[in-house]
Order: C-alpha cells, then sequence, then structure tokens
C-alpha cells in the first residue's frame, strides 16, 4: 500500500473550551493506540483470500476521539460478499482489545469502491498479482 492508498487516521481536536487537559490524549498514547489498533486490525482476515483486511485495503479510516472512542471506516471486496454481515464484527472486536480503547463504532461504506489498487505491495506479493 503506497502512503496515499494508507487509511486515514485522525486524532479529534479537543474543541470544548472548558475540557480539562486529562482529557486530552497524549502524543505517545495516540501513537501507541494507532500501532496497537492497526495490529488488532491485521489478525482480521477476510476468510477467501489469505492477506489481513488492512493490507488488502478495506480500511479506509480510523478516527480516534480524546474520549478514546474509535471509529472505523470500511469496505468489503464487493457488497455481496458472503462475510459482509460479519466481517464488521471481526473488525470492532479486534479493535476492542485494544488497551484504552473505550468504544468502537465500524462504519460500512462502499464509496470510493474497493479495487485491488487499494491492496499493499504486501499483499499483491502474497498473491502474485506483481
Amino acid at each position: 500500500m503506497t502512503e496515499d492508498q494508507r487509511p486515514d487516521i485522525i486524532q479529534d481536536e479537543v474543541t470544548d473550551t472548558d475540557a480539562t487537559p486529562e482529557s486530552a490524549v497524549s502524543q505517545d498514547e495516540i501513537e501507541r493506540l494507532t500501532r496497537d489498533i492497526v495490529a488488532a486490525i491485521k489478525t482480521v482476515y477476510d476468510p477467501e483470500i489469505p492477506v489481513d483486511i488492512y493490507e488488502l485495503g478495506l480500511i479506509y479510516r480510523i478516527d480516534l476521539s480524546d474520549d478514546r472512542d474509535v471509529t472505523v471506516e470500511m469496505t468489503l471486496t464487493a457488497p455481496g460478499c458472503p462475510v459482509a454481515g460479519i466481517m464488521p464484527g471481526w473488525v470492532e472486536n479486534a479493535v476492542r482489545t485494544v488497551e484504552g480503547v473505550r468504544d468502537v463504532v465500524i462504519e460500512m461504506v462502499f464509496e470510493p469502491p474497493w479495487t485491488p489498487a487499494h491492496m499493499s505491495d504486501e499483499a499483491k506479493l502474497e498473491l502474485n498479482m506483481f
């Protein structure tokens, strides 16, 4: 996956002027959570493709709030995917295992549609697509 194909990992700004400094997540914590969330997502595989869904490019965005709530915007290889009804739950359960995550919301999107161009170079190599 090239740098411009990586999912956006966003940490929300504190917008409440009355927010206490304790409500903000430190930069070190953001980095740890980001690393751990991506690692957790990489444990989820499409059962028909021997590559994790992160490297497949199915994760479009990961949003981390100051309250440590995580929203993952993801897609499927095809809208009629046989695991369409359960894969979002797999991702949610994986992200919930990350220490410090308070809540997880999975948003399914189909725009832009997934194509093999979303795959990382590692995934393409694994699937002999070079």
